[in-house]
């Protein structure tokens, strides 16, 4: 989902850019190899995505945090790393991930590291903000050695692709010439071409005419619907989403009236779309579709629903792996915003995830694709059995809100994950849990420093322990004192002890706050199934 740019490549940039990637084929081996050579890796945690939408999620430039898993790699004694930010990372905060890292001496690993800023909290992407600046990226080029360094991203554009080319360095990511399959109509197109259940849906469109048509199409090929979810073609977090009610106007379904009936009735109950976004209108909406495009998705009802991911990587040289599945934890009006995940996935269906994913990272990976790829899921149990529908709804080109809570656990472990169980196993052969969330934030938590944290976290043991590879990891810290929103990965030996560990957490926080809140937020968020609480 990346930033509307006009292409200015010419085709000898374009040629020094695949050079440069072409590099990363030469020295692969697998995926770990990054982690454990002597290399210097850039982290650009830019989130070069359509600034409207990423600002209607609270605390959006303190996201670029959800990448300080990174550090971790700091582990390797030749490893170096740098890392911008838009703004200045408070420095408490580099301490805690630094002194999560085994066997290393604090200083060595942070003499290692250089912290670099913008100093610009203006809503254009942090890559953008760095491109801006020449003499920044001269100090970029001159701290990194040219033939052992490559540079990492959240997603990758036409911002990261020029930055690549300026330092003269492999962007480990996929091109933006692929954007599109990583867009929403790109992945529907990629899961017809993989045979992969999906909802019955639209092609894009770009004007509101088109919707309509399209909207009315579906709702003739389905007349049993009840909702219409309407997708902005590049999203975030679910915050470019809203649903078509149809129910409230079933008089004016196709097969009851004339089709210029129903269209003026689908028109006007646009007006009365369920936003995912805080604050969202039609008004501004609408706007979007002509810049963006759109699509129309039938919304898929079930009485037991769960939305689990798959996440997978594809390496430079074309081979595809699994990394994770996950249960993913959905709020919003319609349940369609990532509020955060379990792992692994229910055991009745993440082998299946497995399967799907592999399918569809072929695909990209015949592409050209590389690096992280995700597909979110629908799945819905059949009345009285065990067997489950599993439909396709997305693809995510880029990392995601799954991808630092794994990476944490597999750093910080150094397990690996198995893929005929689908778990992930400890050097000791202990299965792995965790529950994860961007979005632990209540309005009593706002004022609270990062130094407050790390205070109350070492009072009451909230720490990750290293000896028993339990406990809590944290991170955008950043985003605490102004808008009351934490995120943590609170990992178990069991699906119920990652909760717990979790739960105290929330526990420990309120009773700090001095307001101690009966309903657990993420207890009680939207989830339809009590599993999530059981191993599985």
């Amino acid at each position: 989902m990346g930033v509307k740019t006009v292409n200015h490549f010419t085709s000898e940039l374009t040629n020094s850019f695949k050079q440069l990637q072409s590099k990363l084929r030469d020295r692969w081996q697998s995926i770990d190899t990054f982690d454990q050579d002597d290399y210097d890796i850039l982290v650009v945690p830019s989130y070069s995505i359509d600034q409207y939408v990423g600002q209607k999620v609270p605390g959006f430039l303190h996201y670029e945090e959800r990448l300080l898993f990174s550090l971790i790699r700091l582990r390797n004694p030749h490893t170096r790393v740098i890392y911008v930010t838009a703004l200045p990372l408070c420095p408490i905060i580099i301490d805690y991930y630094l002194q999560l890292l085994p066997g290393i001496p604090f200083s060595h690993a942070r003499d290692r590291l250089l912290l670099l800023s913008t100093y610009d909290a203006s809503l254009k992407p942090l890559t953008q903000k760095i491109l801006d600046r020449p003499r920044l990226v001269d100090k970029i080029r001159c701290a990194l050695r040219p033939d052992k360094a490559f540079m990492v991203c959240f997603n990758s554009t036409e911002l990261e692709q020029e930055l690549s080319i300026k330092l003269g360095i492999p962007l480990l990511a996929s091109s933006p010439d692929l954007l599109y399959w990583g867009s929403k109509s790109g992945s529907r197109t990629i899961f017809a071409d993989c045979a992969i259940p999906h909802p019955d849906g639209s092609p894009l469109v770009n004007n509101l005419e088109d919707l309509l048509q399209e909207i009315f199409n579906l709702w003739t090929r389905q007349p049993q619907l009840k909702r219409i979810v309407i997708k902005l073609n590049e999203g975030f977090s679910g915050e470019g989403n809203a649903i078509l009610n149809l129910t409230s106007i079933k008089d004016y379904a196709p097969h009851q009236v004339g089709k210029n009936e129903t269209l003026k009735a689908l028109a006007d109950q646009l007006e009365k779309l369920s936003f995912q976004a805080e604050g969202e209108t039609w008004a501004s909406f609408s706007t979007r579709i002509p810049e963006l495009g759109a699509i129309v998705e039938a919304f898929i009802e079930g009485e037991e629903k769960r939305s689990p991911s798959v996440q997978g990587y594809i390496s430079p040289s074309g081979e595809v792996e699994i990394l994770s599945t996950h249960d993913q934890i959905l709020g919003g009006a319609d349940g369609q915003i990532y509020l955060g995940c379990y792992f692994p996935a229910a055991a009745d269906y993440r082998l299946q995830l497995q399967d799907l994913g592999i399918k569809v990272g072929q695909a990209l990976a015949a592409k050209g694709a590389m690096e992280r790829f995700g597909v979110d899921f629908i799945t819905v149990r059949q009345p009285g059995t065990d067997v489950w529908d599993i439909q396709a709804i997305e693809i995510n080109l880029r990392k995601g809100g799954t991808t630092h809570p794994f990476m944490t656990l597999k750093f910080l472990t150094n397990g690996n994950y198995n893929y005929a169980t689908g778990q992930f196993l400890s050097q000791q052969g202990q299965p792995k849990y965790y529950i994860a969330s961007d979005n632990l934030q209540k309005e009593q938590y706002r004022g609270l420093l990062p130094n407050d944290l790390m205070d109350i976290i070492a009072q009451e043991r909230l720490h990750f322990d290293s000896s028993t590879r339990t406990g809590s990891v944290f991170h955008l810290m950043g985003a605490l004192s102004e808008f009351g929103k934490l995120g943590l990965t609170s990992i178990g030996n069991s699906r119920a002890q990652a909760q717990e560990i979790y739960d105290r957490v929330e526990d420990v926080l309120d009773q700090e706050t001095g307001m101690i809140d009966e309903s657990k937020q993420l207890s009680s968020l939207p989830i339809s199934w009590e599993g999530a609480r059981k191993d599985s």
